[in-house]
């Protein structure tokens, strides 16, 4: 603590005061830090302490400018002078280091998370932190530069930059701690809300993005609106005995008061206002939902227990999506609500949404086993109808692991464990493909389950486990005698090639435990798994199918490129090792575009690989390609300086070996300006930068002509 506070500079003293660690001496050093607040006296210590009571109870960090107005604010004045705002170094300095300016976010917070533990944990620190902030931000909305606002819309808001702050929150902070003068002070932004910027900045803030277009200067958004929506009892029932009042005045979004009271779940609101005689129950906002709908699909639910009270509510009313309350009830797995609307006579516990999909599915989709039970209980449940995606319940709750729901579907009577989807693929397929053991596990058990019928892509449960790397799914599916280990799917790949192509290798050494797997089919791209595993790099799959008798290591694949090849031209340096070690490998093979795997590696740059293939005495260092350019042309080509000097280190190398554009390996790097290869090549006595190519041009000529490479 005394080090921190012998710091000579707020600065100083923040960093030393973040450089303490497991919040040893903490206390001690905040504590000093508030005396030092205190010793500064007078109008600096009021203003440290407003200022930690604004940043310790907001509902979100404040930015700069924001935390300078709200500290403008003088309360109960009718006019706001912006010339009141303290600076923010002015606010750093009065609080001696227990606050900083966060650089990304332009926000000012507490230099440490602890000291908002210790400045709440004193409450004899802040008076009714919450009221007085209410008191600030309705002070603010009522002064006269705010009205002027609402009566010029095209001002600039930007110029009164705590309009946002205080529209929204000024609600909430006196729904916790309301003051009579903030009631006072409440009831008179009220009473003129309708025409007031304060509302059109808490609908653009509380409203969907969807439905903030439609706001206009006037949004029709009354006080009794606003006082619901923020939930303060106090004032709806002050508003609701006013002279005047239209107690089921939808706003711009055609939400009535009841609608944002139910919506935001406040219960005592909500009660307030049914017991209005010409309350509208049923009266739809946003969406098209009801007041019911809204609890429902908010998770509301003493609200909706306060509407299904009600003789005139009308409980299966759908939405714009065409969802029920029993819909949103079952999707939020709201166990109480959905008993209570099942209990009604008037409620179909089958409607379908806009997606075809019926509660039953809402909740298995969502794993809501409980309201799955209550759904199932129904004797009128259809338990396997098929939505508008062709799913049933049990396919949703299978695809998304639900082994609860998954078990309580199949043991239904009506229910079809292999009704696909409208892609073929079975809720073992979806299981499958998720990895969900748990589920296949349940599936399998089931005597009439089918194992291995493939969906619209080809692909079979396995396959699809397979692709995902899915042991513990691929593991269950094998040791069933109705799969097999080798169909394919849609590129005539069996699940071995899939397996190979993603490098699952302990998918990879379950399938090889089979006796009846082929190792070595080809797809319809005449890809082996082992050519694909060469490809993508895999060497421990590699190895696997290297140490199968029935692989060839030098099938080729449709463009007569042999694994060996495949893994040289990405230079999988690992791979061409392991390949190399076989006895029988042919490492010099043309492929149909006429390169050897020297050539591809020469050309890519994988010094690595040249390496190892110049190490056998089976690979011409010179053989050229499809247009009679070698491996060291192709390397002086693309300027790859470390193949140049290994190629040139054979002493075999043809250095000025032409292809058939009489292009030399120098003149071809001469002409790409590649520098440390012309260097290499003219160090070399057998290569002659006289040569010329096709058109007559010398290494030199290639240089001036392709942009003069100095």
């Amino acid at each position: 603590m005394e080090a921190i506070l012998r710091e000579t500079s707020i600065s100083r003293r923040g960093k030393r005061l973040r450089s303490v660690k497991d919040g040893a001496g903490l206390g001690d050093a905040y504590g000093g830090m508030l005396e030092r607040i205190r010793a500064q006296g007078g109008e600096k210590t009021k203003l440290a302490i407003a200022t930690l009571t604004w940043i310790c109870h907001t509902e979100r960090p404040l930015q700069v400018d924001e935390l300078c107005h709200a500290l403008a604010v003088e309360i109960g004045a009718t006019d706001f002078d912006p010339d009141n705002a303290p600076s923010i170094d002015t606010l750093l300095s009065c609080c001696q280091g227990l606050i900083t300016v966060d650089k990304e976010a332009s926000t000012v917070r507490l230099i440490h998370f602890t000291v908002k533990e210790y400045l709440c944990s004193h409450p004899d620190l802040f008076s009714k932190p919450h009221s007085a902030i209410a008191e600030a931000c309705l002070t603010y909305l009522n002064s006269q530069q705010v009205k002027n606002l609402s009566s010029h819309p095209l001002l600039d808001h930007q110029s009164m930059p705590f309009l946002e702050y205080s529209s929204r929150y000024w609600g909430t902070h006196a729904n916790k701690e309301l003051s009579d003068h903030a009631r006072t002070l409440a009831l008179e932004l009220l009473n003129q809300y309708e025409y007031h910027a304060s509302a059109v900045s808490l609908l653009k803030q509380a409203l969907p993005l969807g439905c903030v277009g439609g706001i206009g200067a006037s949004p029709c958004f009354s006080g009794l609106h606003c006082a619901s929506f923020f939930g303060i009892i106090e004032l709806v029932s002050a508003l609701i005995n006013a002279k005047g009042c239209q107690i089921n005045q939808p706003d711009c979004a055609g939400n009535t008061p009841l609608l944002w009271a139910a919506r935001n779940g406040d219960e005592r609101v909500v009660k307030l206002l049914l017991e209005r005689n010409g309350v509208d129950p049923n009266r739809p906002g946003m969406g098209g939902r009801t007041p019911l709908g809204w609890a429902a699909s908010g998770g509301r639910g003493e609200v909706a227990r306060m509407l299904l009270g009600r003789e005139d509510v009308d409980p299966d009313r759908a939405d714009n999506q065409e969802a029920t309350p029993l819909s949103w009830a079952a999707q939020n797995g709201d166990e109480g609500v959905v008993k209570l609307l099942l209990d009604r006579k008037d409620v179909d516990p089958n409607r379908p949404d806009e997606n075809g999909r019926t509660p039953l599915g809402c909740a298995a989709i969502e794993g809501h086993e409980g309201v799955v039970k209550l759904l199932l209980g129904r004797e009128d449940i259809d338990p396997d109808r098929i939505d508008n995606q062709g799913g049933t319940q049990l396919l949703w709750a299978a695809q998304s692991g639900h082994e609860g729901v998954v078990k309580l579907l199949l043991d239904h009577k009506d229910v079809d464990p292999n009704r696909p989807d409208k892609n073929d693929r079975t809720p073992l397929g979806c299981a499958a493909l998720g990895g969900h053991e748990g589920v296949v596990k349940l599936l399998l058990g089931r005597e009439d389950i089918d194992c291995d019928g493939p969906d619209n892509q080809e692909g079979t449960p396995l396959l699809w486990a397979v692709r995902g790397g899915h042991e513990g799914v691929v593991k269950l599916l094998l040791d069933r005698k109705d799969v097999d280990p080798n169909r394919p799917g849609e590129n005539d790949r069996t699940p071995l090639g899939y397996a190979a192509l993603g490098g699952h290798e302990g998918v990879v050494k379950l399938l090889l435990g089979r006796e009846d797997i082929d190792c070595d089919r080809p797809d319809n791209q005449e890809g082996t798994p082992l050519s694909w595993a060469a490809q993508s790099g895999h060497e421990g799959v590699v190895k696997l199918l290297l140490d199968r008798k029935g692989v060839n290591p030098n099938r080729p694949d449709e463009n007569d490129r042999t694994p060996l090849g495949c893994a040289a031209i990405q230079g999988h340096e690992g791979v061409v090792k392991l390949l190399l070690g076989r006895e029988d490998i042919d490492p010099d093979r043309l492929d149909n575009q006429g390169g050897t795997p020297l050539l591809w590696a020469a050309q890519s740059g994988h010094e690595g690989v040249v390496e190892l293939l110049l190490d056998r005495k089976d690979v011409d260092p010179n053989r050229p390609g499809k247009n009679d350019r070698t491996p060291l042309g192709c390397a002086a080509n693309e300027g790859h300086e470390g193949v140049a000097k290994l190629l040139l280190g054979r002493e075999d190398i043809d250095c000025d070996g032409r292809d058939n554009q009489e292009g030399t390996p120098l003149s071809l790097a001469a002409q790409n300006g590649h520098e440390g290869v012309v260097k290499l090549l003219l160090d070399r006595k057998d290569d002659s930068p006289k040569y010329p190519d096709e058109n007559d041009r010398t290494s030199l000529g290639c240089v001036v002509v392709e942009g003069g490479h100095e």
